[in-house]
């Protein structure tokens, strides 16, 4: 393992710990009676107390220094002065221990009293100090200026995302997305709560992927020796449940669907199910704009939330538009009474791709998808999907060609779907088939058949009402996060990359710096220019470089461009 210089001094102070009789990781409690914010909203002058946190920062004075302490609540001052630390003729504590070997982000305990600065700061008077943890590492700490400016912020996503433990002791404003997101999940489950329905769980591992038209996630139980599956939806399950005589049940399941990753879809998410009896789509539409309502006001405050340029307000009711007008208002193309060639055709008019192994209900999905859900930036409900795409729904009471279905749409984005849930079981299987069928055809979304479902409808299930919601993809709403990687603590990373078993010249060093400083792409005749190395170490340094695989020289325009793809 490589070390860096500051890695390798850190752990030379870790031994001279040892060496002194310190512990660097006691076993011990540490008897923590208040945080920061409680000492700021409750401070009283010369208030015993007992904190603990990360060393932030420290101004050394000689015999005394201040310093900044971070706890899970924020930061508080500290003064530190040697002859009060260390009352006795021994100063170790104090000159050795706290000045030479007490580096910042290590964690440790004070008692202490609560005082006032000449310049009127909250402050604790330090009168015992304990090392709880040493830190082998530096926290990359960004830098201010006398002028407030910030350098060296911790700001890169990738970083961010890959070292989340990092980016929250550094970014500690990060955390109020997380302790948002906490709150959203509290206020839905209080409102199902006090509504009278029954939080339960669901497998995840499952013999069929049912609830949903999505691409799983395949392992193999080795005791009995058959195929198992990451559940891509609960669904199923819990309509199992109504079955067997619970009138309402919810679930905050962790689903994975094996596809694409993007801003808006992380391989492992979140979301939300409850299915209620003797309901229907209009009752759960307008619990839904209750639920969101309530929600909005618990996590911000207000029904209003801010995403990117839009002011969202979740505050009921919402709009309803069918899905046939919402594909008229945006294409003029009706889509009622046409053929699956029929709409093909259409879909390729527009520009849509599409291929023959879609079948009507995908088809219309792309043409919604491409060309009218952007466009509904306020909370609005789009009803009445068409039977082909909605093969879990009960048929309209006055269309057969169209079921009683809604997706609430925020942003240009779906975060809700819901149903009057098809309890036919007859029409469920023959639904089932058809979406074989398109199986067959290469659809690798189409559902699978779960005949122990089947046989659970066929006892009978209640007329009931069903709705999702995507957690992640409403917290971001909420937090105005563009990213679905900024809510998820931990989102799914590719994975990282080695560490280089070479270490770079300060020629290259000064090679890729130009790089990087210009977008990591650059003439060679420029570059060259700037880099103002001499013939042998450009060379050489090039040479090492490429055989590195840290760069690479293409031609444009018979211009040859260096491009840095370290």
């Amino acid at each position: 393992m490589q070390l860096s210089e500051q890695e390798i001094i850190r752990r030379e102070k870790l031994s001279k710990l040892r060496e002194l009789g310190i512990n660097p990781y006691p076993a011990n409690l540490f008897p923590v009676d208040h945080t920061s914010k409680q000492i700021k909203d409750t401070f009283e002058e010369g208030k015993k107390v007992v904190v603990a946190g990360r060393l932030m920062s420290v101004r050394d004075q000689g015999k005394a220094s201040f310093a900044e302490l971070q706890d899970s609540e924020g930061r508080i001052q500290l003064y530190l002065n040697r002859d009060v630390i260390c009352p006795n003729d021994d100063k170790t504590l104090y000159n050795t221990v706290f000045k030479k070997l007490i580096d910042l982000g290590d964690f440790i305990g004070i008692e202490g009293e609560l005082f006032t600065t000449n310049v009127g700061a909250k402050c604790i008077r330090v009168h015992n100090l304990q090392l709880l943890t040493k830190t082998l590492r530096p926290l990359p700490l960004p830098k201010t200026d006398d002028e407030g400016n910030v350098y060296d912020a911790f700001t890169d996503p990738e970083l961010r995302y890959r070292m989340r433990y990092v980016d929250l002791v550094v970014n500690p404003a990060n955390k109020d997305i997380f302790i948002k997101r906490t709150k959203l999940f509290t206020a839905m489950r209080n409102f199902f709560n006090n509504a009278g329905y029954l939080e339960v769980e669901t497998p995840i591992l499952q013999p069929i992927p049912g609830g949903a038209a999505a691409r799983p996630f395949i392992t193999h139980h080795n005791s009995l020796d058959i195929p198992l599956y990451m559940r891509i939806a609960n669904e199923l399950y819990l309509k199992r449940l109504i079955v067997g005589g619970f009138d309402g049940v919810y679930e905050f399941s962790k689903n994975f669907r094996n596809e694409g990753m993007d801003r808006t879809h992380n391989p492992e998410f979140t979301a939300m199910e409850i299915y209620v009896a003797y309901k229907d789509y209009n009752w759960m539409m307008e619990f839904t704009e209750q639920l969101l309502e309530h929600c909005a006001i618990a996590v911000n405050g207000t029904t209003k939330a801010t995403f990117g340029e839009h002011e969202i307000d979740f505050k009921a009711p919402y709009k309803r538009v069918t899905m046939r007008q919402a594909i008229i208002d945006f294409t003029s193309f009706d889509i009622d009474g046409k053929s699956e060639e029929e709409i093909r055709e259409a879909a390729k008019s527009m520009g849509i791709a599409v291929d023959e192994t879609m079948g009507k209900g995908k088809l219309i999905d792309e043409i919604f998808g491409e060309k009218c859900e952007g466009n509904y930036i306020q909370p609005t409900f789009i009803t009445d999907y068409p039977k082909a795409m909605s093969p879990l729904t009960k048929e309209h009471r006055d269309n057969p060609e169209l079921t009683e279905r809604f997706e609430l749409m925020v942003c240009g984005k779906e975060i809700a779907n819901a149903y009057s849930e098809l309890n036919d079981p007859i029409d469920q299987r023959e639904r089932f088939e058809e979406q074989l069928k398109l199986s067959e055809k290469g659809d690798d979304e189409a559902m699978f058949i779960d005949q122990d479902f089947l046989r659970a409808l066929e006892y009978g299930m209640p007329p009931t009402s069903g709705l999702g919601i995507g957690m992640d993809r409403l917290i971001m709403f909420l937090t105005n996060n563009p990213s679905i990687q900024e809510v998820l603590f931990f989102p799914q990373m590719r994975p990282e990359k080695p560490a280089p078993t070479f270490e770079l010249t300060d020629e290259e060093k000064l090679i890729v710096s130009i790089l990087e400083k210009n977008e990591n792409k650059m003439s060679l005749s420029e570059l060259k220019q700037q880099a103002a190395l001499s013939g042998k170490k450009w060379d050489k340094s090039m040479k090492n470089l490429a055989s590195h695989h840290l760069t690479k020289v293409t031609t444009e325009n018979d211009d040859k461009i260096v491009e840095y793809i370290g």
